[in-house]
């Protein structure tokens, strides 16, 4: 399937995994660029040392695009992004802000600047900045989330622009990204399917938390504080939800979720860390190679958008 954003970044299928810190490391990003799509290194709160570590072990791996995600909110994004530009990264995404400060940089060193937006107003100003595409983010997301339903918001988005948009939050299978095209979207932005990946260097116990997930187990802690982030439910979020019902200080709460992502991807601490997924983690039955998923996805994709399969 060639679209604006394949043709934009250089890949063979317009599948780009989720920039997830902690998650996003070289050992997945490596595995999607390889596959046919595009890996992303979550940066998260990582110092610029370790994301130039990241980013030259991905191009050992690999000869195809990849990007680096950069949460703006990261105490070392100015460095980050001197980073992107002397390695020569194809692609950046970017979360947690607005990367204006830096487009001037990245557009000179030929980076492709594709900034995530959960509403229309910041697609329209990042569209007046420069970059080159944006990323439409549906509350199904995991982790840090808006408030807008990815059926809602992406083709608002889509008539609100004019660069390549694409679509994410709430996508597992072959539907999901024909339903985004049909929204307009030029390509899908995938994360949860991917955590459960063989190359995913997450604990074992979080994958297996994805795997056995219901349709009902994701829950979203923070509304009361601005920051909502979904995950799967367990002790953790049983806390929070309690602790923010009872008015509990922003101090008490995130006291609570401190370093919570880390006991969950590292620790394998799925009781008490943050396993941050989805709504769609009820959709992943099983742990693939991200070669089987990139490649499964897409052909599911193509039948269903040439109308040679229909799903009842």
């Amino acid at each position: 399937m060639k679209t604006a954003i394949t043709e934009l970044l250089g890949i063979e299928y317009p599948i780009i995994q989720g920039g997830m810190a902690w998650v996003g490391t070289h050992e997945l990003a490596a595995a999607v660029s390889e596959a046919g799509g595009l890996g992303i290194i979550g940066s998260g709160g990582a110092p610029a040392s370790w994301v130039r570590e990241q980013i030259q072990a991905v191009k050992e791996a690999t000869d195809k695009p990849f990007g680096v995600n950069v949460m703006l909110m990261n105490p070392e994004a100015d460095q980050i992004a001197q980073v992107i530009v002397d390695e020569k990264v194809p692609v950046v995404t970017t979360g947690a802000g607005n990367p204006e400060k830096y487009m001037k940089m990245w557009q000179e060193a030929g980076v492709k600047v594709i900034p995530v937006v959960a509403s229309v107003a910041l697609a329209k100003r990042m569209e007046r900045t420069g970059a080159d595409a944006v990323i439409a983010e549906g509350t199904e997301s995991g982790g840090h989330i808006g408030e807008t339903t990815t059926m809602a918001l992406v083709p608002q988005v889509v008539d609100a622009v004019s660069i390549p948009v694409i679509a994410a939050g709430g996508i597992a299978d072959g539907r999901g990204i024909a339903a985004a095209f049909m929204l307009g979207a030029k390509a899908v932005q995938m994360g949860t399917i991917f955590v459960a990946s063989e190359e995913s260097i997450v604990s074992d116990a979080y994958k297996n938390k994805i795997v056995k997930a219901k349709d009902i187990d994701t829950k979203v802690t923070g509304r009361s504080t601005g920051h909502p982030v979904r995950c799967i439910r367990n002790k953790q979020t049983q806390e929070y939800l309690r602790l923010e019902s009872e008015g509990a200080t922003l101090e008490e709460l995130e006291h609570l979720t401190l370093g919570g992502l880390r006991k969950a991807v590292v620790e394998g601490d799925v009781i008490n860390g943050s396993v941050m997924a989805g709504q769609i983690a009820g959709m992943v039955k099983e742990v693939r190679s991200c070669k089987e998923i990139v490649e499964g996805l897409n052909a599911q994709a193509e039948d269903l958008l040439k109308g040679t399969k229909v799903y009842e």
